[in-house]
């Protein structure tokens, strides 16, 4: 079978290459002429574990990228991967889906075969059925239910996404007719995992409530942090305790700097947006914003109880993406971070593995260092912001510091006169 995925960013990429090193053909359209240029030299312009080596096996072979639809004609499916970024009041923007929808349309005009159009893009309920089919449909001229829809939500974390397309905890797929659900499930035969069929709304919704609930374990783990630090109890030893009950589970019970990254954050802010367009007033989930926005700049306050004024003062800041393995710093806990203690007139030695040139575009005016070491070296004091395993072998290296004092907010590392923002 032929597919098209729309969009060369970081889902896009993942699921052209993947469905690549399943045996289909693949086209990928990407308008960004360097990025597309970039992936035809064989070169992954986001960095995950895995991802270069498949993108070097099969393009030219059975992956090609372009900026044009007109191979989509050849097709019996597209994906949509395009980005859908938050607007200023919080909810979905949703204009690049519409751009690629018409742009789509237009080019199925000139196709007689049956195509199926799948959005994978995390998009409000609705969406599918109501923005992205008519778009289609009224640019194609094609009435006569030759074009269908399906909507199929990606579950890929960065860090592991290739992993989680071969190995998905389960596979949700929405549509308008049973037709259309049977042929997006036959693309991922031989990937053992749940197959959830549902209606296009419920499959949008499945996407962000998800990353709601995630995100709910997350704020609400560091609320308990908070009382657990306060009462000289490790918060760790009691989400321990708690996570091996099966109805809770262990994961994402793991209190520090908060949440970041491409999708929770955007997630929640576009489902509160949407409660409270419909006159729902999601108590819970502006709650789960609230705490995370507070929690990172906890780490602040509590440097300021450890050293004083930070006028002056060199602080080392470890990690800067929002998590390992990436060099993603997209809603980084890192950025507030920097943010305050800039204002406060710190001065900040900054080291990450991968995201040192990401984060200079938002901060050039701070040092970046090569090494840990480098940026320790002198230092008055540490704030551990991602959880790179590396940064758990660090121990003489804290010795190069002009004063002992680390602070870290993900439970990394495993030296001596270390404290944590909830423990």
């Amino acid at each position: 079978m032929r597919i098209n995925i729309i969009g060369g960013g970081y889902v896009g990429l993942v699921t052209a290459v993947c469905f690549s090193e399943l045996g289909y053909e693949v086209h990928l359209v990407e308008i960004d002429r360097e990025k597309a240029g970039a992936i035809n030299r064989g070169i992954a312009p986001i960095y995950e574990p895995g991802l270069d080596n498949l993108l070097k096996k099969h393009i030219h072979r059975n992956l090609t990228v372009s900026g044009e639809y007109q191979e989509i004609v050849e097709s019996e499916f597209t994906f949509m991967c395009v980005g859908t970024p938050p607007a200023p009041d919080g909810s979905a923007d949703l204009r690049f889906i519409r751009s690629a929808s018409r742009s789509l349309g237009s080019t199925l005009k000139d196709a007689k075969d049956p195509h199926t159009v799948v959005v994978k893009s995390t998009v409000p309920p609705g969406t599918t059925g109501t923005i992205v089919a008519p778009a289609v449909l009224e640019a194609s001229g094609r009435q006569d239910g030759s074009i269908t829809f399906a909507m199929n939500p990606e579950f890929l974390r960065e860090g592991q996404a290739v992993g989680d397309f071969f190995h998905p905890d389960r596979i949700v797929i929405g549509c308008g007719d049973d037709g259309a659900c049977r042929r997006v499930a036959a693309l991922y035969d031989g990937i053992d995992a749940p197959l959830v069929m549902t209606g296009l709304e419920a499959a949008e919704m499945i996407k962000y409530v998800s990353n709601a609930f995630l995100a709910t374990k997350i704020s609400f783990s560091n609320e308990i942090g908070n009382i657990c630090k306060k009462l000289g109890i490790d918060v760790y030893e009691v989400m321990r305790g708690v996570g091996l009950d099966s109805r809770i589970s262990p994961h994402f019970l793991n209190a520090g700097a908060g949440f970041g990254g491409s999708c929770f954050p955007k997630d929640v802010a576009a489902l509160v947006s949407l409660a409270e367009s419909i006159g729902e007033e999601p108590l819970i989930l502006k709650s789960v914003m609230a705490v995370n926005e507070q929690q990172a700049l906890r780490m602040v306050t509590l440097l300021e109880s450890r050293i004083g004024d930070l006028r002056g003062k060199q602080i080392a800041v470890l990690g800067l993406a929002f998590k390992d393995n990436t060099d993603d710093i997209r809603d980084s806990r890192a950025i507030p971070v920097i943010q305050a203690l800039v204002e406060r007139g710190a001065l900040v030695r900054a080291f990450d593995p991968l995201a040192n040139t990401a984060m200079a575009k938002v901060f050039p005016g701070i040092m970046y260092y090569e090494s840990a070491e480098g940026a320790l070296s002198g230092a008055d004091a540490c704030l551990v912001m991602t959880e790179w395993p590396e940064f758990s072998h660090l121990d003489n290296e804290f010795d190069r510091m002009a004063s002992r004092v680390i602070i870290e907010g993900r439970r990394i590392l495993s030296c001596d006169g270390k404290e944590g923002i909830c423990w």
